[in-house]
Formats: C-alpha cells, structure tokens, sequence
C-alpha cells in the first residue's frame, strides 16, 4: 500500500469512528427522550449510501462530504411546523428545555466519554514509551543556554515528576501556557544530579509546522547506531544493488558515515537521484550506486532503498520504559487525562483569541490526516491515543458558544430559561449565520495554515 493510501485510510477511520461516537451520542439520547430520529448521516451533502431501519424507518446514509455528520430529528429545522397530529409529542421542538438540552449535549460528551475509554484501555494495557533523556541541545537555545547536557535524565519539570517523553512534553507545553520559565530536575549517566532554569516565553507562538519544543533546543536523546545493514526489502533498491545483512555503510557521496541517521539522512533526501554507497563486508571495502526509489510521505517525497538497520543491541531498559497501570489507577488517570487536555484545549483557544498564542497552533484536516498517518505508523496504540486527543478535542469544539455548533444551542436553550420562551425565530437565523461564517473563517485559516507546514516558506 502507498504511504497515501495508508495515510488516507487511517484518516478516514479516524474520522469515521468520532464522527460514528459523536451522532450516535444525539440518537441515543433522542430515542431515549421519545423523540423520531429520521436520518443518521455520516457526512454531509448527497446520500452516496442510504438504507432504511428499525421500526420508525430511520434512514442511516453516508454523505458525500465526509468532514462531519448530523443527526436529524422530527419537529427540527424546516419540518417544525409539518408535524403530524399523532406525532406531535415525538417532535423534538416540542420536548422540554431540559431534554433538548440532554440531547444536543450527548454528542460532544459522548466524544468525552470514549477519549475516557480508549485513555483507560491504553494505561491498563501498558504503553513503551521513550524516557526523558536528553540529547545535546540546539546551539544558542533555551536549552543550551540552560546548561542541559547530552545524556541527562529529565526527573521532574516544575515539581511534577516526569517518567516519559511524552510526560516532558505535555508539562513543558502546559507550563509555556502560564509561565516564561520551568525548573528542571536533571541526573547525569554518572548519576549526579542537577537544576536548570529553561526560558519557554521563546516557544509560546511557534512559526507554521514548528514544533514548540524544538523551538526551546530540546532533543530525545539517540545513541550513535552503527550503520550496518539487517534485512533487506526483497525487490527494492538496496536488493538490486547486491547489498547484504551485515554490510556497514561507510560513506555516502564521499562523505563518511559515522551513524545509521547519516545514511537515512542522505537517502531521504535524494529521491529517484544515484548515490554512490561505499560500503565494508568481511573486511573487504566496496563501491555501489543506489538509486533512492522516490515515495510519498506526510505530503512530500523522500527517497528509499528498502533496508533496515541491524539490532544495535542497545540496553532498552535505559531508554524505554513501559507505563502500566492497574484498573481502578487506570481509570482514575483516564479521567484526569480527559480533564487536562479538554482544559489545555480550551484555554489554547482562549490565548489563541486574544493574541496572547499565535493562530499557527491550529491545524486542520490535512495535518490531523497526516498525524493520522504517522501515529498508525508507530502502531496501534499511539494511533489509539492520538484518536483519544482528536476526540476530546471536537468534544471541546462543540461545546464552544458560537450558533451552528452544539454549544451554541445549548446557549440558546439557557437564553430560553433565563426568558422563559426560546428565543424569536430571527435572532436564531441570526445567530446561525454568524456561526456559519465564523466556522467557515477557522476552517480557512486551519486550511492555509496545513498548505503552509507543507509547503515551507
């Protein structure tokens, strides 16, 4: 399968499972308030796929656009006043404030809800994760200027003990939220320990496709991997070239090879262009040329030759770690980890309006798509726990005050409360077209903001 097929196939069954969780969330609790659900839709536009079911004939279609999804009910939108007698009490306009509420509020909470589960799932099964070792530090960084060495440990950012890679990350991104500065517990392979004050002001509004943490200097720490061969793809460039399990590259171009990331450097960047491999077997020094075969990934060409690196042999344990927890500490952590990223989300959203957070953070479909990608690269469980992200974060989303989505209902029906009738029928048309046009305005700037990670510059 090409990296695009995999990339888009990963994409549409990220989106089809939360799109799936968040309509089924508005079904479950609209049949559960009495109310007829007419048409189960994944997708907006043209039904491509359309089917009657169950005993109120509920249509369930795929639509044509597929970035999103609706659940429409009898009594809703244009159907209002063509109700028929009979039905009257199944129509969802006519049920009270507080069940109308319940039902437009079960979408997003449904994607709470399973960000929850696939969270608890994840740290109940147990997760390999890199440690927090650090590698040398970017020149005139924050980190280097912090003093960070190669090789030290992480143990605790800003009196939060740190245990992963991912555990750095998240608290340093949180920290950079409120804070221009985070103090660093470090040890060293000799096991001396150490302080450090690293500046984060520099990394709160990262460029289009910077990552926040590399703009701070930080790097995972990579052991030097010698550059010798293990398996071969059969068929692929390498194959055709006659190279061998156990042949150590060294030099590219007449440029020496110290490390594996030399050769995957050189032949990433040079796809369908001959390279001139010098290589050592039994002793014995060769020369080859390699033509790199050109293939896509994350919305750009690289090249490959179809080999694999042999087992260094490194300790894992000082590199990895597997996170495990039991099932009541797993579910407690689930809990706290849906809370902390919804509230990171949301006040990102808050900086982001009032400039104190560059709009660059925001990114749209083709991004998430390729995340997408690259988590199910990895395996299952980041793709698993990048969908947890993705969840809570189209949960946070909905719940925004702004007409069209659920939240800007649910804003409706507390006007509705506080006045004792819903709201005149010209202010929700109103309101739904300053909704659509700011939807439209974040989806625009979502899109140029993936054009311009993929196209640089």
């Amino acid at each position: 399968m090409s990296d695009f097929l995999f990339y888009a196939l990963a994409f549409a069954v990220l989106l089809g499972v939360l799109i799936v969780v968040h309509e089924l969330g508005h079904f479950v609790v609209a049949r559960w308030a009495g109310v007829k659900v007419l048409r189960f839709s994944v997708g907006f536009g043209r039904p491509l796929v359309l089917w009657r079911a169950g005993k109120d004939a509920t249509e369930w279609a795929i639509g044509i656009f597929p970035l999103g999804g609706y659940v429409r009910m009898l009594g809703e939108g244009d159907d209002g006043g063509d109700v028929a007698p009979h039905e009257a009490h199944r129509s969802f306009d006519r049920q009270s404030v507080w069940k109308r509420m319940a039902i437009v509020a079960a979408g997003p909470l449904a994607n709470l809800a399973m960000a929850t589960v696939l969270y608890w799932g994840l740290f109940m099964h147990g997760t390999e994760e890199l440690r927090p070792v650090l590698g040398p530090p970017v020149a005139a960084s924050p980190a280097d200027l912090a003093g960070i060495r190669n090789g030290e440990r992480v143990l605790r950012a800003g009196g939060e003990a740190v245990e992963t890679w991912a555990d750095l990350r998240w608290i340093l991104l949180r920290r950079m939220m409120e804070q221009d500065s985070v103090e660093l517990d470090l040890v060293d392979e000799r096991g001396e320990t150490s302080v450090c004050r690293l500046a984060l002001a520099e990394a709160r509004n990262p460029g289009p496709g910077e990552d926040p943490i590399e703009r701070l200097g930080l790097r995972i720490f990579q052991p030097a991997i010698p550059a010798v061969l293990g398996s071969i793809a059969p068929g692929s460039a390498a194959a055709a070239a006659g190279l061998l399990p156990g042949d150590e590259v060294v030099s590219i171009d007449g440029q020496a090879v110290v490390s594996w990331t030399d050769v995957v450097r050189a032949v990433r960047a040079a796809p369908g262009r001959p390279l001139l491999f010098g290589y050592e077997r039994g002793g014995a020094a060769f020369t080859v040329e390699i033509t790199p075969a050109p293939v896509e990934s994350g919305g750009r060409e690289i090249g490959r030759i179809g080999a694999m690196v042999a087992d260094p042999g490194f300790d894992r344990d000082g590199l990895l770690v597997t996170v495990r927890h039991g099932f009541l500490p797993a579910l407690g952590k689930a809990i706290a980890e849906t809370w902390d990223k919804s509230l990171f989300t949301l006040r990102s959203m808050g900086k982001m309006i009032t400039g104190a957070l560059s709009w660059h953070n925001i990114s749209g479909p083709v991004t998430i798509a390729d995340y997408a990608g690259q988590s199910a690269r990895l395996g299952l469980d980041h793709y698993l726990r990048f969908m947890a992200l993705v969840s809570l974060s189209l949960a946070v989303l909905n719940l925004l005050p702004v007409p069209v989505l659920d939240g800007g209902h649910l804003l409706y029906y507390v006007v509705e409360i506080a006045r004792g009738r819903p709201l005149p029928d010209r202010c929700l048309m109103i309101g739904q077209k300053i909704g659509l046009a700011l939807i439209l305005m974040l989806m625009v700037f979502a899109l140029y903001n993936d054009f311009t990670r993929l196209i640089p510059g």
